[in-house]
């Protein structure tokens, strides 16, 4: 039995625990109060955004540029390694499909055996024409030596048979002479050819070995080393079974990953206040504890509509100042860009600030005082107190109880620089603590 009257004395006891919590809590429900404490120290105003990891400098893998000279359109990648491949000068990056230009080349190995057979055939005939023509030229040389042999025989002979010899003699030395000169040009002639067909084999060998080089460039090799980057095109990234143009043959990209920068987009409210050479912390969403340092490189003169936005937005380029391994392309950043800095500055949230007529800042003190305060420099979370404020002083961040019934007390600095548009119940702290003082509307 008298365990039963422990039992239910303990239900009763926190019976009643529970109806007091209950009653407590939503009798001063409405009247919860927040404080925070005036802070003095170093004060940033920031801008903050999202933005997307790219390599300062990058190179383009090209595919075959030559492939023009044989009206080659198009080329298709047959296979590629895949995107994001860590990869060393030398690496191989893709191949391309040679059947087109393999055919054409074939074409062009036969026709360059046929003018080096003609080529052949040139320097036998000329080597012949010109072998004969040689021995004409002895075979004059002897009749001419046989003509001054009787010549000189015929002395005492009758005089027309002397004057017929030296006709003769004559004669001899005339056939000589113009197959000398026949020689000559005949051997300009051949050596025009030999020239023509020269040229025509240097041609036809030098494209057949262009043609090669160019057919070796369609297995895709590194240029550098870096990381394969798919270029995107405009049926989607260029990858394996991909078409390329021979005008445009870029196969992928290969970024500079020792070099990297953030781009971000800044809304036209804000872009007015970013410079270059700012200050930026960046964060990387894939390493949360890991922070870099940047420096805004170029700001967008143009702004540009960003997909699902009505805003304007301008482009920003901040370059990354550390290098490291782990960061890639496209990893999602954010960048907080430094607008300005002060030091041993005064400064509370901006929840503390009230706002009367449009024209007088106060904040509630815990000593039951509602102050007016001058403003400075805000950022998202802060703003700067220049007058009215000590650091150690505790405001409200929220409306106390008493708020209804109390005036505000004026900065005697600050006298003649409002613009109030209605009258305000106030008191100004002087000699006799005046309490209920009005102040008119002033225009300044």
């Amino acid at each position: 039995m008298q365990r039963k009257y422990i039992y239910t004395g303990l239900g009763v006891l926190a019976a009643l625990i529970v109806i007091y919590r209950i009653f407590f809590y939503s009798s001063n429900e409405g009247n919860f109060e927040i404080l925070t404490e005036v802070k003095k120290g170093q004060f940033k105003v920031e801008i903050t955004s999202s933005g997307e990891l790219q390599a300062l400098n990058s190179i383009e893998i090209l595919g075959p540029i030559e492939a023009r000279r044989y009206r080659i359109g198009n080329f298709t990648i047959e296979t590629m390694v895949d995107e994001g491949t860590v990869v060393k000068k030398g690496d191989f990056i893709a191949a391309l499909d040679k059947t087109e230009l393999f055919g054409r080349l074939e074409d062009r190995r036969l026709d360059l055996e046929q003018t080096r057979a003609a080529y052949e055939q040139t320097q036998l005939d000329t080597s012949l024409v010109l072998r004969l023509e040689r021995d004409n030229l002895i075979n004059l040389d002897y009749e001419v030596g046989a003509k001054k042999l009787v010549l000189d025989q015929s002395q005492y002979e009758p005089p027309a048979i002397i004057k017929q010899n030296e006709y003769n003699y004559q004669k001899a030395i005339r056939d000589l002479q113009q197959a000398k000169e026949r020689y000559r040009i005949k051997s300009l002639q051949e050596k025009a050819r030999m020239v023509e067909v020269s040229a025509r084999l240097r041609e036809a060998e030098l494209e057949v070995s262009q043609m090669q080089e160019a057919l070796e460039k369609f297995t895709v090799l590194a240029p550098q080393n870096g990381m394969v980057i798919y270029r995107q095109g405009r049926g989607g990234k260029v990858k394996e079974g991909s078409q390329i143009s021979s005008w445009d043959p870029v196969v992928a990209t290969l970024p500079d990953l020792s070099t990297m920068q953030s781009i971000t987009y800044i809304n036209e409210v804000d872009i007015r206040k970013i410079k270059v050479g700012q200050s930026v912390v960046i964060g990387l969403d894939a390493f949360p504890d890991k922070t870099l340092t940047g420096k805004v490189i170029q700001v967008a003169n143009v702004g540009q509509q960003r997909p699902n936005s009505d805003a304007k937005v301008f482009e920003v380029l901040v370059r990354v100042n550390e290098s490291d391994d782990l960061l890639r392309p496209a990893m999602t950043t954010s960048n907080s860009i430094l607008i300005e800095e002060k030091s041993d500055v005064v400064y509370v949230p901006l929840e503390a600030i009230n706002v009367e007529s449009d024209s007088i800042n106060y904040v509630y003190l815990k000593n039951g005082r509602k102050q007016e305060v001058k403003l400075g420099l805000a950022n998202s979370n802060d703003v700067i107190i220049e007058m009215g404020l000590e650091e150690g002083q505790d405001v409200f961040l929220s409306t106390p109880e008493w708020s209804q019934n109390t005036s505000i007390s004026l900065l005697a600095e600050l006298n003649g620089k409002r613009n109030l548009k209605i009258e305000v119940p106030i008191s100004v702290p002087d000699s006799s603590m005046r309490t209920g003082y009005q102040v008119r509307p002033v225009n300044n």
